[in-house]
C-alpha cells in the first residue's frame, strides 16, 4: 500500500509563489500516475495537474501557465510549483498517486491560502 505525505503549504500574498511537495513510500512502488487536486470550501475536489510515467502532463485551465508539476523518480516525489497565485487558488491541496502493484493513495492534504 502506498503512503503519501505532503508539505509546502501556507499563507502567501496574491502574486506570490509556493512549492508543494509529496513524498510516496511503500513496498514495490511502481508509480505510473501522479497528480495534485484541490478542494475549496463548499466546492468539489478538482484536478489541478497530473503527470504520467511517460511524461505526459495535464493542467486545469485555471492554472495553465502558472503552475508546473514535476517528479523525481528516484525519490518517488512529485512537486507542484505555483506562481502568480490568486485568492481563488485558496484550497486544501491533495497529492494522488496510482501504482502498478501497491494500489492508489491520497495524501492528507495541505492548506494553501492566498490573501493579502
Amino acid at each position: 500500500q502506498v503512503q503519501l505525505v505532503e508539505s509546502g503549504g501556507g499563507l502567501v500574498q496574491p502574486g506570490g509563489s509556493l512549492r508543494l511537495s509529496c513524498a510516496a513510500s511503500g513496498n514495490r512502488l511502481s508509480i505510473y500516475f501522479m497528480g495534485w487536486f484541490r478542494q475549496a470550501p463548499g466546492k468539489q475536489r478538482e484536478l489541478v495537474a497530473t503527470l504520467t510515467s511517460s511524461g505526459s502532463t495535464n493542467y486545469a485551465d485555471s492554472v495553465k501557465g502558472r503552475f508546473t508539476i514535476s517528479r523525481d523518480n528516484a525519490e518517488n516525489t512529485v512537486d507542484l510549483q505555483m506562481n502568480s497565485l490568486k485568492p481563488e487558488d485558496t484550497a486544501v491541496y491533495y497529492c494522488h498517486v496510482r501504482t502498478v502493484a501497491a494500489g492508489t493513495g491520497w495524501g492528507p492534504g495541505t492548506q494553501v491560502t492566498v490573501s493579502s
